[in-house]
């Protein structure tokens, strides 16, 4: 998934071990993230996302 710029700096930085699997993603982008990793809270209420067009 494609994290929305403005949600960003509340979703956090991705880790290595995720950047090693978003690296053979070749519809990678700078916010990308993958969707597993994403820890669900109350201040991600609203979190806007998007699929690349392969995931449609």
């Amino acid at each position: 998934m494609i994290v929305d710029s403005a949600w960003v700096g509340e979703v956090g930085p991705s880790g290595p071990e995720e950047e090693e699997m978003l690296s053979m993603n070749p519809e990678r982008q700078p916010t990308s993230r993958l969707s597993c990793q994403v820890k669900v809270c109350e201040s991600l209420d609203g979190l806007t996302v998007h699929l690349p067009e392969s995931q449609w």
